[in-house]
């Protein structure tokens, strides 16, 4: 397996071009089914499992269980902010700093697994209340300098999801872990 394969298990994103009200109802129940599938693939792993990197120069398992709900709740919020202010301009962060701190690299998992499956159930309440028209809401992100649509982020972070889950999955796979 190349180092693209192993960084990208299930490819690159690929923003879709059209999006359908069926599309959103199943990313909102892929949003609602993350927590429990990633708890599923980190809960039989020993502490050496959980700090073994995905790939040659990339994050421990445990690293990557402490930085899907960091990220979602940076997502969380951004949805938050784009559904009560116009078109606001979100506050990026380093997320490979956030990975390096204590927390994100030592500490137990249990915490960030609780974490990832309260916010998702509070992130899933607000996906089912959004109108048609409030999918279209935007916010500025200022490193890439664009808009983006709410409907176009939650593809995004489904995406993220199933990718980090992937790191995961195929590391236990490739080693073997059962």
């Amino acid at each position: 397996m190349n180092l693209d394969q192993l960084k990208y298990p299930i490819g690159k994103f690929s923003r879709p071009t059209t999006i359908t009200t069926h599309d959103i109802t199943q990313w909102i129940t892929e949003i609602e089914m993350l927590p429990a599938q990633v708890r599923t693939a980190v809960e039989s792993l020993n502490d050496a499992q959980l700090d073994t990197p995905y790939r040659p120069e990339g994050w421990t398992v445990r690293q990557l269980a402490h930085h899907l709900p960091d990220s979602h709740l940076n997502s969380y919020i951004r949805f938050k902010l784009a559904l009560t202010e116009d078109n606001p301009t979100i506050k990026p962060y380093m997320e490979e700093r956030w990975a390096e701190l204590p927390d994100g690299k030592t500490a137990p998992i249990a915490t960030s697994l609780d974490l990832l499956e309260s916010l998702h159930k509070r992130w899933v309440q607000t996906l089912h209340n959004i109108t048609p028209e409030q999918w279209q809401r935007t916010f500025f992100h200022p490193e890439s300098k664009k808009e983006f649509p709410l409907d176009v982020v939650l593809s995004i972070y489904v995406w993220h999801g199933k990718h980090h889950l992937a790191h995961i999955t195929e590391l236990k796979k490739r080693m073997d872990w059962r």
